[in-house]
C-alpha cells in the first residue's frame, strides 16, 4: 500500500513516524490525485511525493515531473492537497483562511503554492534560470466551488490555482497544458540534481530587505505571522485597538527573516517601527549591515532597554526579536537614578507600541535573569486588557532544513525526553566528532578553502582577557594542550585584525578565535566547531554539569544548580545549531569523546 511506504520512507528520513493526521491525508488525497492523472493520460508523468524545500524541513504534497506540451523542456508541477469541503477567507486578509476543522487562521491554499513555487524557483538550480518551467495548483477534492468560493480573492496565476472536485475536468485541463503525455523521469531527475542555491543568509539581505523589497520568500506558518501582524497593524488603525502577537519557533524557524520582513513592509508603508533586541551582537551588526548607504536606517535597530522613557503607543509597531532575552527590568549598573524602575521590561515593551510583537525562543535562554517566554507575555497582556495572539513556527532553515538533526541535539543535551540517540545521517546535515581541536580546526579551514563559512566556537570553561593593549595580538586564552587560540575581541574596536565582538559571527576575520554563546546566538554559518568544554561531560550513563568549570561571570554564589544545569544545556544547545551545512563536535575530556563517538558513527 503507497501510504505504508510513504510511512516506512517518512520514518527513515526524519527518524520519527508521521501523525495520524498525515497518514490520513496520504490514504485519502493521494488516490484522487492519481485518479485524475489518469483521466488525464498522464500515467507517465513522475510524481514526486512529500518532496522536501531545499534548506527547510518544509515539504510539498507533490510535484509533477514532465515536459511541456509545447516547447518540449522540462515542466514541473506542485500540487498541494486538502480535503477541506468548505473555507472562507479571513475577514479582510485574504491570504488567510478559516476551516470548521481548526479554531485558527490557515494559509490560504493558493497562497501556500504560490510560495512554494517561489521558494523552489529561487533556490534550486534546475529553476534558477528557467523560472517558466514551474507551476502551482491546490486541488481540494472534497470541496464544491460554492464552499471554497472566497478563496480566489487573493487572485490566482499560474504558480498558484485552486481546483474543487466540481472542477475536475478544468484542473485536467491545466494539468495537461503543463504535461505531455511522456516520462517524466529525465525531468524528475533534473530537478533532483539541480544545484541547491545559498540560503539567503540573514545579514547578507538585510539591508536591500528593509531599503527595497521582500527577498525572503515566507512559506507556511511564516507568512501567517506576517499576515497576522500586518492584520494587527490595520485593526489598531481602524478600531484604536492595541494587540500582543507573540511568534514562537525553535533556531532557524524564520522569526528574524519575519522580523525584517515586517520591518521592510512596515517602514515602506509609512508607519512608525522598530526593531529591537536584548543582543548587542545582533543589534549592531543589523546596524551596520542594513545601514550601509543610509544612516537613518540603522536608527530603526534598538535594545530593549530604550523604552524605559518611551512615550506610550508613539511607535505603530514594535518588533522584540530574540525576545528570550528580555530581562526582569531595563535597569543595571548604568541607568541614571532619575530613570530607574521596578517596572517590568515586557511592560515597557508593550507600551511603546499599537502593536508590539515578539518572537522568541524558550529554549535559547542562556543566562540568569533573562526571562522571556509566552506566559510571562499573555499574562503581561492580559494585565492590560489586551488580547495576545500566539503563532508557533515548526518547520526550520537552520541546519540544512534537518528537523531530524535538531531533534538529536535536544535528546544529546537532555532537552527532551529519551536520552542520546545514534544519529541516523540525513542528505541535509552532515555531523563529525573531532579527536582533536587541531583535527577540528584543519577540517573547518579545508571547508573555508572551498568557499563555505565555519567557525569555531566553545562553551565558557576558559578565562577571557578583556583588555589587549595597542599592538598586541589577543592572548590565545583557550588552552587545549599544546592547541590554543583567542577567544573573539572584546569590544567594539578590531584588534590585529581580529574583528570587533558584535561582527565575529559575520566577518570572514572571525575564523581563528573562539565565539560563545553572547556572540554567537543569532547567527548562522556553514559550518560550525562546536568545544564542549569540562562544565558539562558524561559520566556513567548521564550528563554531569560542574559548574565550577565554568568561568561565565554571570553565574553568581546565589544562582541555583538546577538554573545553572538548565542554563549550560541551553548554551550548547544554541552553539550546536549554528551550522547550515554541518557541525564538527570535541569535547576537552575523553570519556564524553568517547560517549560522543558511540553516537555519532564513521
Amino acid at each position: 500500500m503507497l501510504s505504508q511506504r510513504l510511512v516506512e520512507q517518512f520514518t527513515h528520513d526524519h527518524g520519527h513516524k508521521p501523525n495520524t493526521a498525515e497518514v490520513k491525508s496520504w490514504e485519502r488525497s493521494l488516490p484522487a490525485l492519481m485518479s485524475v492523472l489518469l483521466e488525464a493520460g498522464l500515467q507517465e508523468v513522475t510524481v514526486l511525493l512529500e518532496y522536501g524545500l531545499p534548506l527547510t524541513s518544509k515539504r510539498a504534497d507533490a510535484v509533477l515531473a514532465g515536459v511541456h506540451p509545447g516547447s518540449g523542456e522540462p515542466s514541473y508541477v506542485v500540487i498541494e492537497l486538502k480535503q477541506w469541503s468548505q473555507a472562507t477567507p479571513e475577514d479582510g486578509e485574504p491570504s488567510l483562511c478559516r476551516v470548521d476543522a481548526s479554531t485558527r487562521p490557515m494559509l490560504n491554499p493558493i497562497a501556500q503554492v504560490r510560495g512554494y513555487c517561489d521558494y523552489l524557483a529561487s533556490f534550486n538550480g534546475a529553476l534558477a534560470e528557467r523560472p517558466e518551467r514551474i507551476a502551482g495548483a491546490a486541488y481540494l477534492h472534497n470541496a464544491t466551488d460554492f464552499g471554497i468560493a472566497g478563496l480566489s480573492e487573493i487572485g490566482e496565476s499560474e504558480r498558484g490555482r485552486l481546483y474543487s472536485e466540481q472542477r475536475r475536468g478544468a484542473f485536467i485541463a491545466f494539468l495537461q497544458s503543463r504535461l505531455a503525455p511522456v516520462s517524466g523521469a529525465a525531468a524528475a531527475d533534473e530537478l533532483l540534481a539541480g544545484k541547491t542555491a545559498p540560503s539567503k543568509q540573514l545579514m547578507a539581505v538585510a539591508a536591500q530587505e528593509v531599503r527595497e523589497r521582500e527577498q525572503f520568500v515566507l512559506l507556511d506558518e511564516q507568512r501567517v505571522a506576517y499576515e497576522t501582524v500586518m492584520r494587527a497593524v490595520r485593526h489598531a488603525a481602524q478600531a484604536d485597538r492595541k494587540n500582543v502577537v507573540v511568534v514562537t519557533g525553535g533556531p532557524g524557524t524564520g522569526k528574524s527573516v519575519i522580523a525584517l520582513s515586517l520591518l521592510g513592509e512596515l517602514y515602506r508603508q509609512g508607519r512608525p517601527t522598530l526593531h529591537a533586541t536584548g543582543s548587542q551582537s545582533f543589534t549592531k551588526t543589523m546596524r551596520r549591515v542594513a545601514g550601509t548607504r543610509k544612516r537613518e536606517v540603522q536608527d530603526l535597530f534598538k535594545y530593549f532597554n530604550s523604552f524605559m522613557t518611551a512615550e506610550k503607543n508613539a511607535l505603530d509597531v514594535i518588533l522584540c526579536d530574540e525576545a528570550h532575552r528580555m530581562r526582569r527590568t531595563s535597569a543595571n549598573r548604568y541607568t541614571p537614578a532619575s530613570q530607574r524602575s521596578d517596572r517590568p521590561q515586557v511592560e515597557e515593551l508593550i507600551d511603546a507600541a499599537h502593536v508590539p510583537v515578539f518572537l522568541l525562543d524558550e529554549h535559547q535562554i542562556v543566562r540568569p535573569g533573562e526571562m522571556g517566554n509566552v506566559d510571562q507575555i499573555r499574562a503581561a497582556a492580559a494585565a492590560k486588557g489586551l488580547d495576545c495572539t500566539v503563532v508557533s513556527l515548526d518547520s526550520q532553515f537552520r541546519c540544512g532544513g534537518s528537523d531530524a538533526y535538531l531533534r538529536w541535539v535536544l535528546r544529546l543535551l537532555g532537552l527532551s525526553p529519551g536520552g542520546p540517540v545514534v544519529w541516523d545521517p540525513d542528505d541535509k546535515m552532515e555531523l563529525r566528532v573531532a579527536g582533536t581541536p587541531d583535527e577540528m580546526e584543519a577540517f573547518l579551514d579545508s571547508k573555508r578553502a572551498q568557499g563555505h563559512s565555519a567557525r569555531m566556537s566553545a562553551g565558557y570553561c576558559w578565562k577571557w582577557t578583556k583588555e589587549t593593549s595597542p599592538g598586541q595580538a589577543l592572548p590565545a586564552d583557550v588552552v587545549i594542550g599544546r592547541w590554543a587560540r583567542p577567544w573573539n575581541v572584546f569590544g567594539d574596536r578590531a584588534i590585529a585584525g581580529a574583528p570587533p565582538s558584535a561582527l565575529w559571527a559575520t566577518d570572514p576575520a572571525g575564523f581563528g578565535q573562539i565565539g560563545c554563546v553572547y556572540t554567537a546566538q543569532g547567527f548562522e554559518y556553514d559550518w560550525s566547531g562546536v568545544i564542549l568544554g569540562p562544565d558539562l561531560i558524561w559520566r556513567e550513563g548521564t550528563w554531569v554539569t560542574d559548574r565550577t568549570r565554568s568561568k561565565d561571570p554571570v553565574f553568581s554564589r546565589s544562582t541555583p544548580d538546577d538554573e545553572v544545569d538548565r542554563l549550560i544545556r541551553n548554551t550548547y544547545k544554541v552553539l550546536l545549531t549554528r551550522g547550515m551545512i554541518g557541525t564538527v563536535l570535541y569535547s576537552t575530556d575523553e570519556q564524553t569523546r568517547e560517549k560522543l563517538r558511540e553516537l555519532v558513527p564513521g
